[in-house]
């Protein structure tokens, strides 16, 4: 599974990184980026779609 973030649609809510922070981080103005290449971790599928879901502006996504 791989994350992406499109930086258009950031608003910098942050919810993504709460939720999953293996995957998400904030980048030096605040606004949503990925950790490493975007691979979710076996164990943090679940954290991920959370992420996805939540986010305000749909900025995230995910794909198996």
């Amino acid at each position: 599974m791989k994350a992406s973030v499109d930086a258009t649609k950031c608003e910098a809510y942050g919810v993504c990184v709460d939720l999953c922070p293996s995957v998400f981080q904030l980048d030096e103005w605040g606004y949503a980026s990925l950790v490493g290449d975007g691979t979710v971790p076996d164990g943090d599928h679940a954290a991920a779609r959370e992420a996805v879901a939540a986010c305000p502006e749909h900025a995230i996504s995910v794909v198996d």
